[in-house]
């Protein structure tokens, strides 16, 4: 009796690692939404709730991909193009307002700008936590299709365990970028560290965009 329970307990926890193994490495992937974390974590500016937001927003789309909603994105023509639009004209637009900064030297005061991030609303923060979270194409392909799909393999408890495991990865993540982040804060603290941060986070955009972009113009 005791055996089989272990066998039980033992193929559970072996789909939960599954499902952590298989999104944590889906997530280091970089996209526009782990350079926002980054950024706000340099900043020290709503660490937590940009983690958390990000975080349960992620968990939220793996577990529509585990109960198989997969299955309904892959039937819905036509969807992917405007979501690329929206996607790569709101990440262009973040790219230019980081150029603009590293440009500006009012704003590249490392003390000035973490005094601005921190009085930025909330509300507005986590808006664009969610915007480059669910205006990205390949959040769906990871989630919905590609961790979804790999959750079909699994069935009852194994299947919840794998699904766990994925969503457990991004809380991971997340939480572990945004603060390893903010404890970089303060030997980044320069002028020209600022410069640089921004107008490498306006490059990614950029290639991102594009790459958002290139499938759907050809």
């Amino acid at each position: 009796m005791r055996e089989p329970v272990l066998q039980i307990v033992s193929s559970v926890l072996a789909a939960g690692v599954e499902g952590f193994a298989l999104s944590i490495g889906l997530i280091l992937a970089l996209g526009p939404q782990n350079v926002f974390v980054l950024r706000q974590g340099l900043l020290r500016s709503h660490v937590f709730a940009v983690c958390l937001v990000c975080s349960i927003a992620d968990a939220t789309l793996i577990a529509a991909g585990v109960l198989g909603m997969g299955s309904v994105l892959a039937g819905m023509e036509g969807v992917e193009f405007y979501i690329a639009i929206f996607a790569a004209t709101f990440i262009s637009g973040y790219g230019i307002l980081r150029v603009r900064s590293a440009m500006n030297p009012s704003a590249i005061s490392s003390d000035e700008l973490m005094e601005q991030e921190s009085k930025r609303n909330l509300g507005t923060t986590l808006g664009a936590a969610l915007a480059f979270t669910f205006l990205n194409p390949h959040v769906y392909v990871d989630t919905l299709l590609l961790i979804g799909g790999a959750s079909s393999r699994f069935l009852g408890d194994e299947r919840i365990a794998f699904g766990i495991g994925a969503a457990t990865a991004s809380f991971v993540f997340f939480f572990s970028l945004g603060y390893g982040a903010k404890r970089l804060s303060n030997v980044l603290n320069k002028p020209q560290a600022w410069k640089m941060i921004d107008l490498g986070i306006a490059c990614i955009m950029f290639i991102i965009a594009t790459a958002i972009l290139l499938p759907h113009l050809q």
